[in-house]
């Protein structure tokens, strides 16, 4: 039974192993080796989403099955330990979209509901906070998901080089 909660801080350890397993094993046939490898550096987890009480993890019997946040902050995506600059700044709702942000699915529940479980969680959370919009930086792994779900292509990105390697991202957005 899949059940969902509020992350806490206290479970950052289970949803960076997972994140870590997720790039390793999703992203292939998606990205090369070394893309796969520069992309630790693009994406992970901002804390801040756990701060804010807007990152959410999904389990199935207990095993932490996927995760995954929304933010009202303008930072559109990257991690605590990322190469992206982080920008705090307070969305306006009547004006700005949402952030849909750091989503990860255990490859062991790959193709099973779990990411369209936690965006609409997600969603969810972000239309009761007054959003009428959200937009996210996709992974190339994630584009057939989100397109899924309703996103359509805002901008194709390169991120910053990272060992002369950059990683492929599209910035994609849906109306709630």
């Amino acid at each position: 039974m899949l059940t969902h909660r509020i992350a806490i801080m206290d479970d950052l350890d289970n949803l960076r192993a997972l994140m870590a397993r997720a790039i390793d094993h999703l992203q292939t046939g998606f990205l090369t080796p070394e893309q796969i490898a520069a992309s630790r550096h693009v994406m992970g987890l901002d804390t801040q989403l756990i701060k804010d009480g807007t990152y959410f993890l999904v389990e199935s019997d207990g095993v932490l099955a996927g995760c995954g946040g929304w933010s009202y902050r303008a930072t559109l995506y990257g991690g605590d330990a990322s190469v992206v600059a982080r920008e705090p700044e307070v969305l306006d709702p009547a004006r700005d979209a949402a952030r849909i942000r750091a989503m990860y699915t255990n490859p062991d529940f790959a193709r099973q509901g779990i990411g369209r479980r936690v965006m609409q969680v997600c969603e969810d959370a972000a239309r009761a906070a007054g959003f009428a919009r959200t937009e996210m930086m996709a992974t190339m792994a994630g584009v057939p998901l989100y397109r899924a779900c309703g996103y359509g292509p805002i901008e194709e990105v390169l991120s910053a080089p990272i060992d002369g390697v950059r990683v492929p991202l599209l910035r994609m957005g849906k109306t709630l």
